[in-house]
């Protein structure tokens, strides 16, 4: 929805594929994520190829991305959802051009929300990261799943 805010999107998709793999698990925890990037509040898609990639990193070069990653946990014994957005602020770096080349060539984060990934080679792009979970910019927030889960009941230690 093009009007819709990006944490909006993002828990709308996790709650959507929460609820298409539970209709194949009944009696089960059912784990849905996504997320989604924001520059100035308008959603960064994936790029899909090196053109966009290169105009979406070029647009983020010394400014901050808001990461929008959402979590929801359908519980299909009783109906219940629960769901939370956990946003992740990533400050880049002034890089180059000849970087975000270099960049695109090794790591082809084509499929990644911004560009970048975090995880590999994009790191190398990036200034400072704030997150209340470091793990919600990989794409699945474990703090606010353990919370979840104990919520329903489930041990964790």
């Amino acid at each position: 929805m093009a009007s819709e805010q990006p944490r909006t999107t993002a828990l709308r998709l996790a709650q959507a594929k929460a609820r298409d793999v539970a209709s194949h698990y009944p009696q089960a925890l059912v784990i849905g994520s996504d997320q989604v990037a924001a520059l100035d509040g308008t959603a960064i898609g994936k790029p899909g190829g090196h053109a966009q990639a290169v105009a979406q990193l070029k647009a983020m070069r010394a400014r901050s991305v808001i990461f929008h990653t959402a979590l929801a946990v359908l519980n299909t014994t009783t109906g219940t959802i629960g769901s939370v957005e956990v946003p992740t602020t990533v400050s880049f770096r002034d890089y180059t051009d000849a970087e975000v080349e270099r960049y695109l060539r090794l790591e082809q984060p084509y499929d990644c929300a911004g560009s970048a990934k975090i995880e590999g080679q994009g790191i190398v792009l990036v200034e400072r990261v704030s997150s209340d979970d470091p793990t919600a910019l990989i794409g699945l927030p474990l703090i606010a799943l353990a919370d979840m889960l104990r919520a329903n009941g489930i041990p964790l230690v």
